[in-house]
């Protein structure tokens, strides 16, 4: 029998409390689905970036154990917040390369997730202000292009992270994608 998996919540809470050794128990717990979330939001950008999935994952962890005035509700909360913080960390990232640029050079690949055409390539920072621009429209949906696209989560478990209905997704991403394409074509 597989030994139990810990309780992702009540590591939370205790890191946040600043329980012995809590942080280091909550790393060893979600460090490979915080790592697959990173390799996926990292495959979307460009061969020449330059942040590796165990600098994004280290970068992300720290953030969220810093969380302190956040109430973890379960898993599935803090994988959502992962996903933000993982879209705000690449954000940042590349808006210090593009000051060094100054070309904004730092691109991602829109791949089949997102575009049908796929592999069209656009700049992450024109997609983020692409979809501030959705939030601000339809939060709901740009959560799920958030946990969709920079969390490379699929339907099932958006709409788990969502507590919603697949149907819902299913819409909310189809909505979304038409908006970010249409956003995205009319700023270059």
């Amino acid at each position: 029998m597989p030994p139990a998996e810990p309780d992702v919540t009540l590591l939370l809470e205790e890191a946040r409390l600043g329980g012995a050794g809590a942080a280091d128990r909550l790393a060893r717990a979600v460090y490979d689905t915080m790592h697959r979330i990173a390799v996926s939001a990292l495959r979307k950008e460009r061969d020449s970036h330059t942040m590796q999935p165990t600098e994004l994952v280290d970068e992300a962890f720290v953030r969220l154990v810093n969380y302190r005035d956040t109430s973890w509700e379960s898993r599935s909360h803090f994988y959502g917040v992962a996903a933000n913080v993982t879209r705000r960390i690449l954000v940042d990232h590349a808006r210090r390369r593009a000051r060094v640029k100054r070309d904004h050079g730092v691109q991602v690949t829109l791949d089949n997730a997102l575009s049908d055409e796929g592999g069209s390539s656009l700049d992450l920072i024109a997609l983020d202000q692409a979809l501030a621009e959705l939030e601000a429209l339809a939060p709901r949906q740009g959560r799920v292009v958030e946990l969709r696209f920079f969390a490379g989560l699929d339907i099932d478990a958006t709409a788990e992270v969502l507590g919603t209905s697949r149907a819902t997704v299913k819409r909310d991403w189809a909505f979304a994608r038409a908006f970010l394409l249409q956003a995205l074509s009319t700023s270059h």
